[in-house]
């Protein structure tokens, strides 16, 4: 079982703004900071998103569009792609150039995550003594584990006692390690690779609260391949 954590003291990426989102309108557009850097956000579907190709083109322009994409996949974020009257908008708003076609939105708890992936220390979070995530998988016959973060650290780390066997793995093999349940069902996993578990290894609690599901974030973008560190654009943009 997971257990409970304690309030988590993070550094907030972006200055604390009221919660509002019972006054966010349709296409309402806005301004966040992340970095310094000012990013348009406009309202979709009830939440306020960021546009990935701004981020893209200042915040990260020092990474390639493969970098930033594998990057994002890894970190399971997933792009919502704006309609046509929505691109207008970020177009007369700035954010994108007047030849562009689309434009993938993301939310801003996920523009901060990509951009300390590749800008922040990726640090463990504060997390209580023997703390332990309660996750699954569902590759092949699926499994379940304990991710002991204590115990994660390196990417090859022996972190996750499986629940069925008490076998200790590290993520990107537990992944490939199932248990056959009555209830099961065969899932075709994935060919193998170094960022894969990260998609597939998730948290038991199916809605956890806030502070686990950011811990959980933060734990997985450590020791994502690849990660180096560059200066920050200037402060013009």
């Amino acid at each position: 079982m997971t257990t409970p954590p304690s309030s988590f003291q993070q550094e907030p990426l972006t200055p604390p703004r009221p919660p509002h989102s019972s006054s966010l309108k349709p296409n309402q557009v806005g301004q966040v900071v992340l970095y310094g850097v000012p990013i348009v956000s406009l309202v979709i579907d009830h939440q306020e998103r960021l546009c990935l190709a701004q981020i893209s083109n200042t915040l990260l322009k020092n990474y390639s569009y493969n970098e930033i994409h594998n990057r994002r996949v890894a970190l399971g974020i997933t792009c919502v792609q704006c309609t046509p009257v929505q691109l207008e908008i970020l177009r007369r708003a700035g954010a994108m150039p007047i030849s562009s076609r689309r434009c993938g939105m993301i939310t801003k708890r996920e523009a901060e995550r990509l951009c300390k992936s590749f800008l922040g220390e990726n640090n463990p979070p504060k997390l209580p003594d023997n703390f332990a995530f309660d996750v699954s998988h569902e590759c092949a016959w699926g499994s379940r584990g304990n991710f002991i973060p204590a115990r994660y650290n390196s990417s090859r780390a022996k972190c996750i006692k499986c629940s069925y066997c008490n076998m200790y793995f590290s993520p990107n093999k537990f992944i490939f390690h199932s248990h056959r349940t009555p209830e099961a069902k065969y899932t075709q996993p994935d060919a193998a690779n170094f960022n894969s578990w990260r998609r597939h290894l998730k948290l038991s609690d199916k809605i956890p609260p806030d502070d686990l599901a950011f811990a959980w974030e933060d734990v997985k973008a450590m020791f994502n391949g690849g990660s180096r560190k560059r200066c920050l654009p200037s402060s013009h943009f």
